[in-house]
């Protein structure tokens, strides 16, 4: 593994390692709700009895049939119950095929068959309902585990976790060396993870990941700490506190569970979308990853709260959030701010940025942001107001993180350095091509499909358009939806998209078309919560939001908008003419991924007559 040569054989062995040398500290904490319907409380596990958890489940599955390599799914949000699953089914010496809750039961049915799982962990009675409703398509699938939820229908075909902890525990007391044996035979070169890209086109491919790919991504983030320190950065260490709440299921959210067991900090696990921002003050984490919608989020709850404290209130934001930009700009060129600016930023930190802080929780040091770019102007708030983003990059068949701004050298629009041990360059149409010890073996079942992206070298065609500069890579497009208008000129969307969200905190997803067209448009999905709060405060309350998408209040809002993007954008790249969609999109009517990223063909598609209808006499409405 190069520069990264890891001493463990597997990451069962690296988990016993960390038991051995944490066993009595503090490993997860988890929320436990009130039977009684009080306040819900956070619950610990030490590392000792997290391996005794783990144990159980895997003798459990052991009893069950699974064996090396052997494929066990999991369709479950993020949950400490998905984490002891997922590290059982490593030590029992299978692999995890991982699901996200949000899938249709074709979908769950179509990646259980592919991989060839035999054991579904499911959360609760939806899932198990999904799993029961396509038993006929998995004739291999023969036993689903539920977290929680009665089991269902009165066969023996679904078990609860319980049942098979216990199962697991008598096989440990009859053979209590079983376990050590099963987590010494896995090997570096063993099928440790399927995760199924979650594709912006057609059926989504099994990426396979083995043990030697997860213990470089544990490895790569030491070697990076030990950089770091040599420089006077401190990155991640045992006593840092980690607030998990990414889907499992996505290798973004992967990798935060593997670095852990390497580095031996803590992780607060909740997946509960909806609850981040409160958990944050009640948690108090040191760092947190994130994909950009939920910056976006804070940012937009913050600028509408501005908005609803009166006009004297917005102003001192609007204030704030300059000087707050200005102090970004300053730090990315490697200096502090000084004099006036200094005075300002202090100013600014009293009246506006402390409530951040405090927000969230005080304690923290950084936030990571990948799977999606960030917004620029949005990192340059957060950064400017004294809370840093580090901007992350990789993709699935990269076993995730392939690159990370390093503390000490913010450049928002960037994605910073390669980790140690992987290397990058450009081919000569502009795509970046990334080879190391990250890289995937290949695609389950799909051997074309693997050598269309994976050169004989090892180089991976990565499907994104960036540049190199200094040795910081910069995105600039997905390959495959770069527009090219019928005036000849390239436009990339995606940057024009995310600079949009930074100007209209009421919009959710900006969708610019031109391809083949002789200007550029946008179809726009607007933040339920964010217009359903303006109406509110502008006397439109009484309006429901398919209603409002429809308000001229509401579409001069979003006008304002679209003609500060087009102010700073060359000619051929701005916004001509613009749609509110009647809904937001969603991952049930195929729109975005589960990992949020949208479906651009498909939404076109969807949205055909009201795109062309932009390019007629008038804009067709909705």
């Amino acid at each position: 593994m190069g520069n990264n040569s890891s001493p463990y054989s597997s990451l069962p062995d690296m988990f016993v390692s960390r038991v051995a040398a944490s066993g009595g500290r503090e490993a997860y904490r988890y929320p436990v709700p009130d039977p009684s319907g009080g306040p819900e409380t956070w619950q610990s596990l030490t590392w000792s009895q997290t391996r005794d958890r783990v144990r159980d489940i895997a003798l459990g599955l052991h009893s069950l049939g699974v064996t090396s390599q052997a494929r066990c799914a999991i369709a479950s949000g993020t949950r400490i119950e998905w984490i002891l699953a997922d590290l059982a089914i490593l030590c029992a010496g299978g692999a995890s095929t991982t699901i996200y809750p949000t899938s249709t039961a074709p979908d769950c049915a179509y990646i259980v068959s592919d991989s060839g799982s035999m054991v579904a962990f499911a959360e609760d009675d939806e899932q198990v309902a999904k799993l029961r409703e396509q038993r006929p398509q998995m004739p291999g699938l023969s036993k689903v585990v539920a977290f929680e939820g009665d089991a269902g229908g009165d066969d023996d075909w679904v078990m609860s976790l319980a049942e098979l902890e216990k199962a697991g525990s008598q096989l440990a007391q009859e053979q209590p060396d079983l376990f050590d044996r099963l987590v010494s035979s896995v090997q570096p070169e063993h099928l440790a993870t399927l995760i199924y890209t979650s594709g912006t086109t057609g059926r989504p491919k099994g990426v396979r990941l083995d043990h030697a790919n997860w213990l470089y991504e544990a490895y790569a983030l030491k070697d990076l700490n030990e950089e770091l320190r040599g420089q006077g950065w401190d990155l991640i260490g045992e006593d840092d506190l980690q607030y998990l709440w990414l889907p499992l299921a996505h290798a973004f959210g992967k990798v935060m569970e593997v670095s852990q067991l390497h580095i031996g900090y803590t992780t607060a696990v909740d997946g509960r979308v909806d609850r981040i921002v409160d958990n944050l003050s009640v948690v108090r984490p040191t760092f947190m990853a994130a994909a950009p919608r939920i910056f976006e989020k804070v940012y937009n709850r913050v600028v509408m709260q501005a908005k609803e404290g009166g006009a004297a209130k917005y102003r001192i934001f609007r204030w704030a959030a300059g000087v707050a930009d200005k102090v970004s700009r300053v730090k990315e060129e490697g200096r502090e701010p000084a004099g006036m600016l200094a005075a300002q930023h202090r100013l600014a930190h009293k009246l506006v940025f402390a409530k951040l802080h405090d927000r969230f929780g005080e304690q923290l040091r950084f936030f990571v942001s990948g799977s999606a770019p960030l917004a620029p102007d949005i990192g340059r708030f957060f950064y400017g107001a004294g809370i840093t983003i580090l901007e992350g990059y990789g993709l699935t068949e990269t076993s995730a993180g392939a690159f990370l701004t390093r503390p000490g050298d913010v450049r928002f629009g960037y994605v910073g350095l390669p980790l140690p041990g992987t290397e990058v360059r450009i081919a000569e149409d502009g795509e970046v091509m990334l080879r190391g010890p990250g890289v995937m073996r290949g695609y389950h079942n799909l051997s074309g499909a693997t050598e269309a992206v994976l050169t004989e070298e090892g180089w991976f065609a990565t499907g994104d358009i960036g540049e190199l500069e200094h040795g910081r890579l910069r995105i600039t497009d997905r390959k495959k939806e770069l527009i090219k208008t019928s005036g000849g000129k390239y436009v990339a969307p995606q940057a024009i998209e995310s600079r949009f969200k930074a100007l209209c905190p009421y919009v959710a997803n900006m969708i610019v078309h031109g391809d083949s067209r002789p200007y550029c448009v946008a179809l726009v999905a607007l933040d339920e919560e964010a217009i359903t709060a303006w109406a509110k405060e502008n006397g439109l309350g009484h309006l429901d939001y398919p209603a409002l998408t429809k308000d001229p209040r509401v579409r001069s809002l979003v006008q304002e908008a679209v003609d500060a993007l087009n102010r700073d954008l060359p000619r051929h790249e701005t916004v001509k003419k613009f749609d509110v969609l009647p809904s937001e999109l969603s991952v049930e009517e195929g729109e975005i991924t589960p990992s949020l990223k949208m479906r651009r063909r498909a939404i076109e598609s969807k949205y055909q007559q009201i795109l062309d209808g932009m390019y007629g006499d008038s804009v067709h409405r909705l």
